[in-house]
């Protein structure tokens, strides 16, 4: 037999809660590591990474002019 469809979707299983201090530590642990990936270190290499971009391609042409045909 199939089972009903609504009966699969509602049996989501949730992860199970920390229970002792040292799951609890590690939770918050893990919070805060993906808060400062996500929220500080991530932008910050973009930043650095777009810029650096940026600035190598004005010392590019810095030294060999701008594209397009010689004038």
């Amino acid at each position: 037999m199939v089972p009903d469809m609504e009966q699969t979707i509602d049996k989501r299983e949730k992860p199970p809660k920390p229970k002792t201090p040292e799951e609890r530590r590690e939770k918050r642990r893990e919070l805060a590591v993906f808060l400062f990936l996500a929220g500080i270190l991530f932008p910050i290499l973009a930043v650095i990474i777009v810029a650096g971009y940026g600035f190598g391609v004005w010392m590019f042409q810095e030294f060999t002019g701008p594209p397009g045909p010689p004038g």
